[in-house]
């Protein structure tokens, strides 16, 4: 009898495991979210999982981007629950701006890696490295939906930064920010046309600062042409 094909979305912790061959046993999966948002800060999550706990939610975690707002909901506090440390760093729009979204991710990571106690000996990051760690680490393509402790920390780094958003739009009404949570909706973009910006939307980009002289196409074009920098 044919065995069924192994599901391609189950992570797991071969990453891990590596770092522990090499005596790395505190090793930490790090994430961003926010990124790619008009408004709202960049956040960083970073979690150090136990390999000797299997927990029973083990194969229900994924890259956040694949999960519906419930299931993050539920997963997040799990893994509160067992995690041997979580640190969550943000970077606020002002100093997005200040420093570039390169520059900001770095830093949001920066300052979750720092908060995690114990210190880790070894750090997994999605795709990047983060400038100015003085332990090892390893930057993993596609870590997010790899690496065990890296969908961790998206999920953690998700959920934080939800539920931030759904207090600025109490905060910000208008602009559907609970909704979107800051990215480039068409509803986000009418909530510009009439409002303008806010005190926590990125002027990052010069023609983002003139959002409501721009349609959704031309929104979609500069986007585009600004994922250089992030």
């Amino acid at each position: 009898m044919k065995k069924p094909a192994k599901s391609k979305h189950l992570l797991h912790y071969t990453e891990e495991k590596s770092c522990e061959e090499q005596g790395f046993w505190l090793v930490a999966g790090v994430d961003e979210v926010g990124r790619g948002c008009l408004a709202g800060p960049v956040v960083a999550s970073a979690v150090i999982m136990s390999r000797q706990i299997c927990p029973p939610w083990y194969k229900e975690v994924r890259d956040s981007k694949m999960l519906t707002p419930e299931k993050r909901e539920y997963l997040s506090p799990c893994i509160h629950q067992v995690a041997v440390t979580i640190g969550t760093g943000m970077v606020g729009s002002y100093l997005i701006d200040s420093l570039g979204m390169t520059a900001a991710v770095n830093l949001a990571m920066n300052l979750a890696v720092r908060q995690l106690a114990p210190c880790p000996q070894y750090v997994l990051i999605d795709h990047f490295t983060i400038r100015g760690l003085t332990c090892p680490q390893k930057g993993v393509l596609d870590g997010d939906s790899l690496v065990f402790s890296i969908a961790c920390a998206s999920i953690v780094a998700k959920v934080y930064r939800d539920h931030l958003m759904q207090k600025l739009d109490r905060r910000y009404p208008g602009y559907g920010l609970a909704k979107h949570k800051g990215y480039g909706t068409e509803e986000h973009l009418k909530g510009l046309r009439k409002l303008g910006p806010s005190p926590i939307h990125r002027r990052l980009f010069g023609p983002v600062r003139n959002l409501a002289q721009l349609s959704f196409k031309d929104f979609l074009k500069l986007q585009n042409g600004a994922n250089g920098d992030t």
